[in-house]
């Protein structure tokens, strides 16, 4: 039996548009737009780099509170992620680059008790 490996590789690709601000990205054999904020004068139709990056926060936050579940033989019927996150740029901890000054994440998990959806959460955030 021969154990996996415990290297994770991904490959990712962007580039841009004839429209100014709109990115063109693809993951494996999909391929997706994305918009900057019209902050920045880009269109901001589609979903935005910070909101891309959030999404992918959240959507990690679901799937390996199903994983985890499964793994400790939980029972877990639905899991939802709702995450909020925050940018001052009067406030920023560093001058060189722009960053979140926060985040937040709020949880709900179906068919299980508070006390293993708790546990559970405090797995995701120790991964």
């Amino acid at each position: 039996m021969t154990t996996p490996s415990s290297l994770r590789e991904y490959d990712v690709a962007a580039r841009s548009t004839d429209v100014f601000g709109r990115v063109l990205c693809n993951v494996r054999d999909h391929h997706f737009i994305i918009d900057g904020p019209v902050q920045n004068g880009c269109p901001g139709e589609e979903v935005t780099p910070v909101e891309a990056f959030l999404s992918a926060v959240a959507a990690c936050g679901v799937e390996l509170i199903h994983v985890i579940a499964k793994t400790e033989n939980k029972p877990l019927d639905r899991v939802a992620v709702k995450i909020h996150g925050w940018s001052d740029r009067a406030k920023q901890t560093r001058t060189d680059v722009t960053t979140l000054n926060g985040v937040s994440l709020d949880f709900t998990l179906w068919g299980t008790d508070d006390a293993s959806a708790a546990a559970l959460v405090e797995s995701f955030k120790r991964r």
